[in-house]
């Protein structure tokens, strides 16, 4: 049996940029685990948050298939490259590099920007906290 993965975003701002991967992706809020009503009443029954320690939101693919986004508020800011990045792929097919330049172009429309592209294959992108991922074939 595999095991599943979570993909856990350090961030600044966990809403705005959980809102970011939604469009990326397709995913959807993620509710909270039985019994709690709301994500805060779950954040609550873990105690009185640690110094600096921020909120954070959650994402699921709503097929089911993909792995689980969760974004956590930390105060150091990132720093450095990515050592591990997304790939998001728009699938193959006569008409992929227009599909990946229109990915591009609509996440750039909420706040992702454009770092290099590699025609014909890849653009990589930074999401609006900076973080790496590349739009692919």
């Amino acid at each position: 049996m595999g095991l599943r993965v979570d993909l856990t975003f350090d961030c600044v701002a966990a809403g705005p940029l959980a809102q970011f991967w939604k469009v990326v992706l397709g995913y959807e809020d993620e509710p909270p685990p039985a019994p709690f009503a709301t994500r805060e009443e779950w954040v609550a029954s873990f105690g009185e948050p640690e110094e600096g320690e921020g909120g954070g939101a959650w994402l699921r693919d709503p097929a089911g298939v993909g792995p689980r986004l969760v974004f956590l508020e930390v105060p150091e800011p990132k720093v450095a490259k990515n050592r591990l990045h997304l790939d998001v792929r728009v699938g193959r097919g006569p008409d992929a590099w227009a599909r990946v330049e229109a990915k591009a172009a609509s996440l750039v429309a909420v706040g992702g920007r454009v770092l290099a592209t590699v025609a014909g294959h890849h653009v990589v992108m930074a999401d609006p906290e900076g973080n790496e991922f590349c739009v692919a074939v």
